[in-house]
């Protein structure tokens, strides 16, 4: 194992929206390096051209997007699933996303965006906590359960929201119900205003891949009606892509 560039990795990875501009000494808290071995770490990636600094912060810069596309480029699963995306978005006039799970986050590889109704842009790359979002439950729920509990951690889980599940055991058991529905309904627990439904997608061999999901401005009829209306057509797009997915 090269350490170096397992440092140099972490430091890429303590940028993030929440903190997009940092400091030396900010970057070493984040990361668990020493001062020294942060700065070197980030000199280094503002002499390759991945990060630019002023002389007290550092921002990654646009080459870093090239690690990223690389993989996306790379990655079988957005291509397929994208034009069936965007035909699905069509018909239902809603945002529709696909993710894939990573460790105890979801992220994006393909959406097709209808109205905002998030207050963060989401697209290809982008981060969300698997506990509170539709598509992350789908994910954990495919889990054995041990491992979903080992994600979810002892608890308790930060409140995105003043709806948000935050006890482990709470999630548990929305996971079991995820696995008896074959889907998941979240409302406004990632934020308020956005409430979705997702549902696992699965390959040509039965094993699950990634999660498909629709999101939409929370309104005033019950979840069970949003499960009638969407679920139709998210299952229809499951089973075409089931057919493709190797």
């Amino acid at each position: 194992m090269m350490g170096g560039l397992a440092k140099g990795l972490a430091v890429i990875e303590s940028f993030s929206a929440d903190r997009p501009r940092q400091s030396i000494a900010q970057v070493a808290a984040a990361t668990g390096l020493d001062r020294a071995t942060a700065r070197r770490c980030l000199l280094t990636l503002a002499q390759g051209g991945y990060a630019e600094y002023d002389g007290k912060f550092f921002t990654l810069a646009p080459r870093i997007l090239r690690l990223g596309t690389a993989c996306l480029a790379t990655m079988p699963l957005p291509r397929v699933v994208q034009p069936m995306l965007d035909d699905l978005s069509d018909r239902i006039g809603q945002s529709t996303s696909v993710s894939v799970l990573d460790g105890d986050e979801i992220v994006y590889v393909a959406r097709a965006a209808q109205l905002r109704v998030m207050s963060i842009s989401l697209m290809p790359g982008s981060r969300l906590p698997a506990y509170c979002t539709s598509m992350g439950r789908v994910l954990l729920a495919g889990l054995p359960e041990a491992e979903a509990r080992a994600i979810l951690g002892p608890g308790p889980l930060p409140a995105r929201s003043p709806r948000t599940l935050t006890d482990p055991e709470a999630v548990m058991a929305t996971l079991a119900r995820v696995r008896a529905d074959g889907h998941a309904l979240i409302d406004q627990e990632v934020e308020l205003g956005l409430r979705s439904m997702a549902v696992p997608l699965f390959n040509a061999r039965g094993a699950l891949v990634a999660a498909l999901n629709v999101g939409l401005a929370a309104g005033s009829e019950p979840m069970a009606e949003l499960a009638a209306r969407f679920g139709p057509p998210l299952r229809a797009t499951q089973a075409d892509l089931r057919a493709l997915l190797s």
